[in-house]
């Protein structure tokens, strides 16, 4: 079977284009003095505290975007992408912000969801080791800490055992907090942690002894990351809403891309990661590392990730290809 096109992966969930969204981010004129009335929104983030790939809200709080779209947002953080997603199904929360795998299983299971925009389109993540494991395989018998079975983190070192013909029974899973996972490897107490590249850059820094064994930006470069999800309920009612939210959203990555001092500073208080971390992830994820690293193709990075022993095809069900089935064994992956 034949890898799907970019579009054919893009509908394995609905996303909704918002086109008067796109008309007032491109707008260059201010905010209207005249403070529309406010709406409260509930957003739910899939860390228990803020990390860089989720920043965005962060930084459309602090430079008033979403104030001048007539919203007060109230941001949850929770423990994974897994509760997010059953939190905008059950009505707790307006929308939320996780990876793609929760919500493709939410919608399996009836959760009726829609996506309509995205933090990042792309993987900001790494598998990080003890410098004794050299490959995938030796993974094998080692306490590999994860969020919960089905959330990203989870599903990223499942797809990494995969490439190493293993599954999660040839190794021993243990629930980590998303804040505990430095502490975690420091400690010895997991052998491999699914890591943001503010974390890489942290405890690399602390213990030299670990190093990153797979970047899973280059081993998926083109794997549906990111995204803004609301059910079709609440859409229907609040079209208007979503699309003063993703407006703001937008102002906020266009912001970040401009002002790198200014970005450094919010997303190191709201991270609590130093600026230098910061400024380092920054390069990585939005600067010219980040620029650079799109010129590579997608066979090359499929070269890269065989040769750290990932996987360049999903083994049968470790990953849903859309809300009714899983990929066949042998088939490409997304990318």
């Amino acid at each position: 079977m034949r890898a799907l096109s970019r579009s054919a992966r893009l509908a394995a969930m609905p996303v909704l284009a918002v086109l008067s969204v796109l008309a007032a981010s491109c707008s260059s004129s201010p905010a209207a003095t005249n403070t529309p009335a406010t709406t409260v929104l509930d957003i739910g983030l899939p860390t228990s505290v803020t990390s860089f790939a989720n920043a965005d809200v962060a930084v459309a709080q602090a430079e008033g975007y979403f104030r001048a779209e007539g919203l007060t947002v109230n941001v949850k953080n929770l423990a994974s992408g897994v509760p997010v997603a059953a939190g905008v199904v059950g009505g707790s929360l307006d929308i939320g912000a996780t990876s793609i795998e929760p919500v493709v299983n939410a919608d399996a299971q009836g959760g009726n969801l829609v996506i309509i925009g995205s933090y990042t389109d792309r993987l900001t993540v790494s598998m990080v080791t003890p410098g004794s494991i050299h490959t995938p395989a030796q993974l094998r018998g080692k306490r590999l800490g994860i969020q919960t079975v089905g959330a990203f983190r989870e599903v990223m070192t499942r797809y990494i055992l995969a490439g190493a013909g293993l599954t999660p029974a040839d190794a021993a899973y243990v629930p980590v907090a998303s804040t505990g996972y430095i502490s975690a490897l420091l400690q010895g107490s997991i052998q491999s942690a699914i890591l943001q590249e503010e974390q890489v850059i942290d405890v690399l820094q602390k213990d030299p002894k670990l190093h990153v064994l797979v970047n899973l930006y280059q081993a998926r470069p083109y794997y549906f990351y990111g995204t803004y999800v609301v059910t079709r309920t609440w859409l229907a009612h609040h079209q208007a809403v979503a699309e003063k939210f993703l407006t703001a959203i937008v102002r906020a990555h266009r912001f970040m891309y401009q002002h790198k001092a200014a970005t450094v500073k919010i997303v190191a208080a709201t991270t609590g990661f130093s600026q230098p971390v910061i400024s380092q992830a920054y390069a990585v994820l939005l600067g010219r590392e980040w620029m650079s690293s799109r010129l590579v193709t997608g066979s090359a990075s499929r070269r890269t990730a065989a040769a750290a022993g990932a996987p360049t095809a999903w083994p049968a069900g470790t990953r849903p290809a859309s809300t009714t089935g899983t990929w066949p064994a042998g088939t490409a992956p997304p990318g």
